[in-house]
């Protein structure tokens, strides 16, 4: 599986897992605290060839991907769930195996192209179908939130940036609600 994007990954660990996985070229941030040249350097890369975020499932991650995505308007986002990027050793995209970060890849989220749907929903999401859903103000919504974000592609994330997340992908409420029954069948 050959990537024409160039993804965006932390570190050279990052940079050596995907690079075993698919034939891909990256870019690293170095960590939360980007470097102007790096995010120059990504700005090119998303105009020349496009740009996929990968990073661990983690704060630090879930900040660069921010960032990143601030900065640089329309990449494309890859996510890993918690489960597949462990091990003995931590957290990471390092730690994810083969199959993992493939997978990841193959489900990338693109927010310009969901944007131009035909499939979303007039309406969207709103506050209140994420808190009628127990994804918020719940004894159990962080392992719920967790868990959607699974099905839907949208990775794990606190209640508002899962909301961001829902509306940035447009995720429609047809998805929406087939995620949740899921995640009532499985009993969380």
């Amino acid at each position: 599986m050959n990537i024409r994007e160039v993804i965006v990954v932390e570190g050279k660990d990052d940079t050596t897992a995907v690079q075993r996985a698919v034939g891909a070229d990256t870019i690293e941030t170095g960590g939360s605290a980007i470097d102007e040249s790096v995010l120059r350097r990504i700005e090119l890369a998303q105009a020349r060839r496009g740009v996929i975020v990968l990073t661990d499932p983690d704060s630090p991650g879930e900040r660069i991907r921010k960032r990143v995505s601030e900065r640089v308007p329309g990449c494309k986002h890859a996510f890993l769930t918690k489960d597949e990027a462990r091990s003995r050793r931590g957290i990471g995209v390092e730690h994810a195996t083969d199959d993992a970060i493939r997978r990841a890849l193959a489900s990338v989220r693109d927010p310009e192209a969901a944007a131009g749907s035909e499939t979303v929903m007039a309406d969207g999401l709103e506050w209140s179908d994420l808190l009628d859903a127990g994804l918020i103000v719940h004894a159990s919504s962080a392992r719920r939130r967790e868990r959607m974000g699974e099905l839907l592609g949208i990775g794990y994330a606190n209640g508002k940036q899962f909301f961001k997340r829902c509306r940035m992908f447009r995720i429609t409420r047809t998805e929406f609600l087939a995620a949740l029954e899921q995640v009532e069948r499985e009993g969380r």
